[in-house]
């Protein structure tokens, strides 16, 4: 009888390069899709400005990664100019993701003045009707087109990012041709996670046939698009785009890193990224909402180098199912959320994936 011999699979490293950091779970919006389930608020706990200023250098000591200023809305947070420039004081490459709304000539300036690379809005639909459909908010696509254009004006670089589910995918195209007319540097697209408020919409979510199909189409676009176009929360894009290198090679990447778009593995939970919730909390990611640690209790390098969990995350060798025997593990690794979502495990397959691992 044969025996197979268990591939003995690298533990990714813990260079940190990526950190999303909810500074407010505050919204002005309220999207069908969203991860926090984000009202207006307020909501107890969140970092005060000291807690905020100390994450800052605690990040700091671990790494110079680019900081994502999320939320919620972040522009709801008073002190979040000041929070942007201690960070560029420390070295670390602040951008900023909003919905567009809040912004305005005098706002840009000051993200500007406080040191904020790169902005991205979010975009779901073409138009205003499918766009606010989304958002839940009437006039939510024209405030992002007036933020946008604040951005423009100001010369501020900025990027869109689109949240794609059955309820949009069809609009891709119009969506990926808007960012160009905008004059955006990038557009990433986002394949839906079913959490927060995303777990009423389930039903939008893609079938795993869908997601590839969209994923194969995503890549022809971005072998001749105008524009540096990237798939989030996608992490078997990272296996189709090598898989087709051969017949027609992508565009290459942009020259030196940029922010938003300097790490390209598939899901980077737990190795080169992280998400640190509004009170705190250390996450692999927004949408993987499991706790690796408190900073208001534990330093934040200490939670990064010792948590069990982000551990068990960057050891290949743990994962299961097709995940484990797949030969793109190290580029793809599956969607650890989704596993999460439809398992408990976060460790289980890729429940969106289609693909028949050769080692099977």
């Amino acid at each position: 009888m044969e025996m197979k011999i268990k591939r003995s699979l690298p533990v990714l490293s813990k260079e940190l390069r990526l950190v999303a950091w909810e500074v407010t779970r505050r919204c002005n919006l309220a999207c069908v899709h969203c991860r926090a389930s984000s009202e207006f608020g307020p909501y107890e706990a969140e970092l005060d400005g000291q807690e905020a200023f100390e994450l800052i250098e605690q990040i700091a000591r671990v790494g110079k990664p680019v900081v994502i200023l999320t939320g919620g809305e972040p522009l709801l947070r008073p002190d979040i100019f000041e929070i942007a420039a201690r960070g560029n004081e420390r070295g670390l490459r602040m951008v900023l993701a909003t919905n567009g709304t809040l912004l305005t000539e005098a706002t840009v300036r000051r993200m500007i003045d406080s040191g904020i690379q790169r902005v991205s809005v979010s975009l779901d639909g073409p138009d205003a009707e499918s766009h606010d459909a989304f958002r839940s908010v009437p006039g939510a696509f024209d405030g992002a087109m007036a933020g946008i254009d604040a951005l423009k004006k100001a010369g501020m670089d900025f990027q869109i990012n689109t949240t794609v589910s059955r309820a949009n995918n069809d609009d891709l195209g119009a969506i990926m041709d808007l960012a160009v007319n905008l004059g955006a540097a990038a557009h990433h697209i986002f394949l839906l996670v079913p959490t927060g408020r995303g777990k009423y919409i389930a039903d939008q979510e893609m079938t795993a046939e869908e997601y590839e199909k969209t994923l194969h189409r995503f890549y022809e676009q971005s072998c001749a698009w105008p524009i540096p176009l990237k798939a989030t929360c996608a992490p078997h894009y990272h296996r189709i785009s090598r898989q087709r290198q051969k017949e027609r090679p992508a565009a290459p990447e942009p020259a030196g890193e940029h922010p938003f778009h300097s790490v390209t593995r598939g899901c980077l939970g737990g190795s080169s990224f992280c998400f640190i919730s509004h009170r705190g909390q250390v996450q692999p990611c927004g949408y993987l909402e499991i706790d690796c640690g408190q900073v208001r209790e534990r330093p934040f390098e200490a939670i990064w180098n010792e948590s069990v969990i982000l551990k068990e995350l960057r050891d290949l060798n743990l994962y299961k199912g097709k995940c484990g025997r797949c030969e793109f593990i190290g580029v793809c690794g599956g969607c650890r959320a989704r596993a999460y979502e439809s398992t408990g495990d976060y460790l289980a397959e890729e429940p969106l994936c289609i693909y028949e691992p050769r080692n099977s």
